[in-house]
């Protein structure tokens, strides 16, 4: 499938009627969307009859767009029952629900005697090594709470994944977040700079659109091919 027409397609998926801005539901775009997926597989090889799963997958565009380029499964997980319900008809409509499995998981807690964010590890303990490939777009963890939510995010990925993770961030993070993929045993690679487009959403957003500076990366295990 070429570039254009994928994202074309995408532009067909449905973003959320109510986000919730503590679990900072942004849409990720088809534009972005399109990019990180064909570049993970153009590029790569890395989407094609392989298994993927999408954390924090929203209302599906990430896992979509998978299923578009021809994953062989996909699994998208998201802790909010109303994004995966808009998720389940977003690939009904675009005819992919016979590859995409949606499941309901918070992979994050706050443990009683902390006040830091931790991996909830009985969530995905099933799921580690699962997947082949694990694509991304992680919430930035600028709200209150929500500190370090990004990198939670990105390290229970490298957990499930055996090849390769994509994944975006704001670019700001960059050295911050190399940092800490490399202290886990794994290589970074900064594939694209891109624009993250955030449309008026919530009551506090003062500008019709604001775009961030995030990075495409790609992170595999130190050694890898």
């Amino acid at each position: 499938m070429k570039l254009k027409q994928l994202e074309g397609y995408l532009g067909e998926v449905a973003s959320f009627k109510d986000p919730k801005i503590q679990l900072e539901q942004y849409p990720t775009t088809a534009h972005l969307a399109s990019r990180v997926l064909y570049t993970a597989e153009t590029a790569y090889g890395d989407i094609s009859d392989k298994a993927v799963v999408d954390l924090g997958c929203g209302c599906g565009m990430l896992s979509i767009a998978a299923a578009m380029m021809g994953a062989s499964s996909v699994v998208g997980i998201d802790i909010d029952s109303d994004a995966l319900a808009a998720a389940q008809d977003n690939m009904g409509a675009l005819e992919v629900e016979d590859t995409v499995e949606l499941v309901r998981a918070d992979l994050c807690h706050r443990p009683a005697d902390s006040d830091a964010l931790e991996l909830n590890q009985q969530q995905f303990s099933g799921m580690r090594q699962k997947f082949d490939t694990a694509v991304l777009n992680p919430p930035f963890g600028t709200k209150p709470g929500n500190k370090g939510i990004d990198v939670l995010f990105l390290q229970a990925a490298c957990l499930m994944a055996r090849d390769a993770v994509y994944s975006l961030h704001k670019s700001s993070t960059r050295e911050h977040l190399i940092k800490k993929v490399q202290s886990w045993g794994y290589e970074c690679e900064v594939l694209a700079e891109l624009k993250f487009d955030i449309p008026m959403m919530y009551k506090f957003h003062k500008k019709k659109t604001v775009d961030v500076q995030v990075d495409l990366l790609r992170i595999v295990l130190r050694g890898a091919s």
